[in-house]
């Protein structure tokens, strides 16, 4: 979400009112091309005096008109975008949709059915919600429940409608609403219909973009705010979190955190970010309703197949975000650790794709059980750098890609590939993985009715897809949310890596959290068969979810996860990542009922551990 609430101001039909709004700093103007709407513009202001103004965004409002006259006004009044207030289909979006932009509206009553808004969300840009009435077109100075916009399951930015005046714009930048992108004003501000009173609509403006709004809007963006289990402006989750840094890394630390939330909400970068997800990484990632599973545990489980992802894993979606970003802030050069090797093959793969030098950090004894991937990573031109201090697995890798950083700290980028380190890498990566849950609530509505589910379930190391597939869903406590551990060779074996069972607060990283550790606060090595589980503690998030009880931490042994990932296998077909099985292998512990839905995510594909599953065969 952007810090500036956007304004549209419809209904124009003078010249002199649209000079005006530039003036202002207005940043949409409506122009209504509905023949039976008081504020027809066709009649009443010259193409050619719309065509040629300059500093503001231009929008065709139409309702149920010919796919062809849309067009040639399009063309006629050099439109921006196009508003589609009637009953439109989604086919009828998706051919506005190539040649501009396309809000579509949906006038809102006393309830909200979200289901008959999920076709539209591929073949729109925005919608808009407006006050249900008799009229189709609008500007009835009513405003409906904006509260009922709380559980809007979508990832699309709205535009607000319906009823606003001038006496709303404290309201307006207070509404817990994320996603609330612009606000669209009309009547309430004419002496007659068409006819704008100037001097409200430049006093709304000032209030709307006065610094305090924005920096409320950009508190409720960073923080959640009135969430218990997002980060604090402090990078805080409850007592979990913060930035424990070196003072050489502090340069580069602050600056990711002055910027990263202004960077990520920016139009362009959304757009680059969410096209690349779409063209490049293949998403939409399906939910799958696993029907031989669901018919085993007697209810209905999905699985969100991130596994389908380019690179095999969910970790391509932050290294996407997280190489955008470090572009904007001039970065030429990338670092990076793994264990599974499936963040490394990600990041150099993003790197390959924007040119960028590469270097991933890797324990040396990840690098012979996960050499498939580094395969990978170095046939992407990544160079691949072994970490032999420690257990030489992911803490080590980590360790020596935090000393790169500190020793490069001008021209290089730290790509952490999970929900830890110092703030705001935890919820910077949350916030990229957060695609999954939204996409789940998409695809949940679509197929049951509901967005939310009964269970999610994802495997926990430092957590990066359990945050993504949790994001969405921390604040309805209906949902319970089940973060699966490693637990090695058993809890209390000596070979663990359940650090929610042996964990105590510590900071490791650069961060406090749950970590294993002894009496004199030395690091426990953790074990696990799942290189990327194999981390002795666990991201700020999860240990808040923890401690408060939101979260059901549960745990499973290599030999559970190695049971599910072959129950998977012959019952759907599809071969899991050894992290994804630790998910799986804790369904048979749930009490569930037909009707329950489940979702588990299946975070990586099982290629990188054909190794290990082969020798459990023999």
């Amino acid at each position: 979400m952007d810090s500036q609430l956007n304004i549209k101001v419809c209904g124009i039909t003078q010249a002199q009112d649209l000079r005006a709004l530039v003036e202002y700093g207005v940043n949409y103007a409506g122009f209504i091309f509905y023949e039976r709407s008081p504020r027809f513009a066709g009649n009443k202001l010259d193409a050619r005096t719309v065509r040629e103004t300059t500093g503001i965004l231009k929008v065709g409002v139409f309702v149920d008109a010919d796919l062809q006259l849309v067009k040639r006004t399009v063309a006629d009044y050099s439109l921006d975008m196009v508003q589609l207030h009637g009953n439109e289909s989604p086919e009828y979006c998706a051919e506005i949709r190539q040649l501009v932009p396309v809000i579509k509206a949906f006038r809102i009553g006393n309830e909200i059915d979200w289901q008959e808004m999920t076709p539209y969300v591929p073949v729109t840009t925005y919608f808009m919600f407006d006050t249900a009435s008799a009229h189709a077109y609008g500007g009835t100075g009513l405003q409906f429940n904006w509260q009922l916009l709380q559980s809007y399951p979508f990832q699309q930015p709205f535009f607000l409608s319906g009823g606003i005046g001038p006496e709303h714009a404290p309201e307006l930048s207070s509404l817990q609403l994320p996603l609330l992108y612009a606000v669209d004003v009309n009547s309430r501000f004419e002496k007659s219909p068409g006819i704008k009173v100037l001097p409200v609509v430049q006093q709304f403006v000032k209030a709307i973009q006065s610094s305090d709004i924005k920096q409320q809007r950009m508190e409720i963006a960073v923080n959640t705010k009135g969430s218990r289990y997002h980060v604090d402006e402090n990078g805080y989750y409850g007592k979990f979190g913060g930035a424990y840094i070196p003072e050489m890394l502090y340069p580069n630390v602050e600056e990711l955190r002055r910027n990263y939330m202004q960077i990520m909400a920016d139009s362009t970068f959304q757009q680059q970010f969410t096209q690349l997800l779409k063209d490049y990484v293949g998403r939409p990632s399906p939910l799958y309703l696993a029907r031989r599973l669901s018919e085993k545990y007697q209810a209905n489980i999905y699985l969100k197949r991130e596994d389908l992802n380019h690179t095999g894993a969910h970790k391509v979606n932050n290294t996407i975000g997280q190489i955008l970003l470090a572009q904007r802030l001039g970065k030429k050069r990338i670092i990076a650790e793994t264990g599974a090797g499936q963040h490394g093959v990600a990041t150099a793969t993003v790197c390959a794709l924007m040119g960028m030098e590469c270097v991933v950090y890797m324990g040396s004894v990840d690098i012979e059980r996960q050499a498939p991937n580094v395969a990978r990573m170095k046939m992407l031109g990544a160079t691949v750098v072994p970490a032999t201090s420690g257990s030489r697995t992911l803490k080590d890798a980590t360790n020596e890609a935090i000393r790169d950083w500190i020793n490069n700290p001008v021209d290089t980028h730290y790509i952490i590939g999970s929900v830890v380190g110092p703030h705001p890498y935890p919820d910077m990566v949350a916030r990229f993985q957060s695609v999954i849950s939204e996409e789940i609530k998409q695809q949940l509505l679509e197929k049951t009715g509901s967005a939310f589910p009964d269970y999610v379930m994802a495997c926990v190391g430092g957590g990066s897809n359990a945050a993504g597939a949790f994001f969405h869903f921390l604040d309805n406590e209906k949902v319970q949310l089940i973060p699966v551990e490693a637990a090695g060779k058993g809890v209390n074996s000596g070979y663990s890596a359940a650090t929610s069972q042996l964990g105590k607060p510590g900071v490791i990283h650069a961060s406090k959290t749950l970590l294993m550790q002894t009496e004199d606060g030395q690091i426990v090595e953790p074990h696990s068969i799942s290189a990327g589980l194999d981390y002795p503690g666990v991201g700020p998030l999860h240990a808040h979810l923890f401690e408060t009880g939101r979260a059901r931490f549960m745990h499973a042994t290599d030999d559970e996860a190695l049971a599910a990932a072959f129950e998977l296998t012959r019952l759907e077909g599809i071969i899991p990542a050894l992290e994804s099985s630790h998910a799986l292998a804790r369904l048979k512990d749930l009490v569930l009922k037909p009707e329950n839905v489940v979702v588990v995510c299946l975070s990586g594909r099982g290629d990188k551990d054909m190794a290990t599953y082969m020798n459990h065969l023999k």
